[in-house]
């Protein structure tokens, strides 16, 4: 079975990456606007989050709006809010059920196959949500690049990649080192001790009057 160190290493990378996957997904700065062509003008840089877009004006003042109706919002943008939320409760929910089976506390009974099984599904259930986040994030990048390269967009409305898209890259890959470490308490199963045969014949019980 997995040792405490290794536990709790890979609770604190998850607890991390938890961390980042709450910033990157409340940050704006998930597209910043691209200054390509003839769009040099630098005074005003645009961002746009999952939530709100805003205005970084070059006198330090940022102006942000938050989205007035989810029904305006394209099909990507939905599909990458929804995934980043699940993947922060999943981890939220690995993170629980991990604690619960480490060796270094006193929750989920004193059996240690138990508890390792325990750390174990806090682990998968930590890598499940990564792998959310980490198809999210894929998925808004694939976007960012194909509207970029698309002869049809006009050059002042290109963007590319802002920093809080890998903050959750970041925040994910954290959880999964972090979920694998703790799936590494699987128990392995316990084999039966073998004595030798004895090969003296049974001593007889009976007594000889």
């Amino acid at each position: 079975m997995a040792n405490k160190g290794l536990q709790l290493l890979g609770f604190t990378l998850s607890l991390l990456g938890l961390i980042g996957l709450i910033f990157g997904t409340v940050l704006p700065q998930w597209k910043m606007s691209a200054y390509v062509g003839d769009n040099i003008i630098t005074a005003i840089a645009m961002y746009q989050g999952l939530w709100m877009s805003c205005a970084f004006q070059s006198t330090g003042q940022m102006q942000c709006k938050v989205y007035d109706s989810i029904l305006q919002l394209d099909g990507s943008l939905q599909a990458t809010r929804a995934l980043m939320i699940v993947a922060i409760l999943l981890t939220v929910a690995g993170l629980g059920v991990a604690s619960m089976g480490m060796k270094c506390t006193n929750c989920g009974g004193d059996d240690k196959v138990k508890k390792s099984r325990i750390a174990m599904t806090g682990g998968i259930i930590l890598i499940v949500g990564a792998l959310c986040s980490i198809v999210a994030c894929g998925w808004f990048t694939n976007q960012i690049v194909k509207d970029f390269y698309n002869p049809f967009t006009p050059v002042n409305t290109k963007y590319e990649f802002g920093a809080a898209i890998f903050i959750a890259w970041a925040g994910a890959f954290l959880d999964i080192m972090g979920g694998g470490m703790l799936a590494a308490s699987c128990p392995k199963g316990k084999s039966s001790p073998r004595y030798p045969k004895s090969s003296r014949p049974p001593s007889s019980s009976k007594e000889y009057v």
